[in-house]
């Protein structure tokens, strides 16, 4: 039998636990991207890299933050039963919670009536299809109040459309901008201006424009989910505007030169140096666009009453029914929450298509 010699082993023990520590290395940049950062030290502590050093990071990324968490909780609790408004005591965290789980059965209750709606009108259409009668055969729209779940999409969906609307014009702008000096002054005054500009100001604007020029009854979009999109369109471009310009005008001169020496017509130009090169600050603006665009559909809702949680907020406030307050907060975490979600698939695409580390 032939003996194995030790160092080999040993060797081979080494290789394999690089291998480890390389895949986890790996794995770390999505954990940073999804804000799971500190299940990185936890890994590399069961793989003995460490464990007490390993113990400190777990403590600083998880530990703190929980900790910081029990006590907004604990002060929570303790101050909110003091403080008592028009609608009652403000709502403690187990009040919240209740509500949170009232509006996850109701929104289980709307969504059985309607399958069941749903259910009917079919079996209603392949009744008249039996009989022969296929004219009589309809869609009909189901028309019940949404659930708390259809208004968090609805809003989704809004600010999509809007962050889109906004890309679309703010990155071509952008580019002009950033290559052309008479271009950049030509948009700084209009940058300037409109920046500042409230949502609340645009907002009976754009109603006024929507329901003017968007005469269609049947249209693809209803005129309230344009209204919101357009005011979300109209605050939130400026961030991509201006970093985007500030990316291509950052762009290496050594690289224009070499443009230059190639003859790189404006298409490849732009498309092989000026993007690639203004990438990361792009990726920024449109991060902080989409925040601000959050931000704006949620007051553009409230104010124009729009279908989501805007209008949800506001028509809580307006019930003011004892369990109004408790909905409402729930809201507020609702649209944090989302929030901080909608940064992370930002970074996340932000992780595929640059180097950068900045977060």
């Amino acid at each position: 039998m032939t003996a194995i010699d030790p160092q080999t082993l040993a060797d081979d023990r080494e290789a394999r636990r690089a291998r480890l520590f390389t895949r986890i290395n790996k794995a770390d940049a999505w954990f940073q991207v999804i804000g799971l950062a500190w299940v990185t030290p936890i890994l590399k502590a069961v793989a003995g890299d460490n464990p007490r050093a390993q113990m400190k990071e777990i403590w600083r990324l998880l530990g703190v933050p929980l900790l910081a968490i029990a006590v907004f909780i604990s002060l929570w609790a303790t101050l909110a039963p003091k403080v008592q408004t028009s609608l009652g005591a403000i709502p403690g965290p187990s009040a919240v919670w209740t509500e949170t789980v009232n509006l996850h059965k109701d929104a289980q209750v709307k969504a059985a009536k309607e399958e069941k709606f749903l259910a009917r009108v079919e079996a209603r259409n392949e009744k008249f299809i039996a009989n022969g009668q296929p004219e009589k055969v309809k869609e009909i729209a189901y028309t019940g109040s949404p659930s708390y779940y259809d208004q968090i999409w609805t809003s989704i969906k809004t600010v999509f459309f809007g962050f889109l609307l906004a890309t679309v014009i703010a990155v071509p702008v952008g580019i002009l901008a950033g290559l052309s000096p008479i271009a950049n002054s030509a948009v700084n005054p209009i940058i300037q201006i409109f920046k500042p500009v409230s949502p609340l100001a645009w907002l009976p604007i754009v109603t006024m424009i929507v329901s003017a020029t968007y005469t269609v009854e049947d249209g693809l979009f209803s005129k309230s989910f344009l209204t919101s999109a357009v005011t979300v369109t109209l605050c939130s471009l400026w961030p991509t505007l201006i970093n985007t310009a500030l990316g291509v005008a950052s762009i290496d001169k050594d690289l224009v030169s070499v443009s230059k020496v190639l003859k790189m017509n404006t298409w490849t130009k732009i498309t092989k140096l000026v993007l690639p090169s203004a990438l990361p600050l792009i990726f920024t603006g449109l991060r902080l666009s989409l925040g601000v665009g959050w931000m704006v559909l949620i007051a553009a809702e409230m104010l124009a009453q729009n279908p989501g949680l805007g209008k949800f907020v506001w028509d809580e406030f307006q019930n003011g029914s004892s369990s109004s307050l408790a909905k409402i907060m729930v809201a507020v975490f609702t649209i944090g929450i989302i929030g901080f979600m909608l940064d992370r698939v930002m970074y996340a695409i932000q992780s595929l298509f640059t180097f950068s580390s900045n977060r």
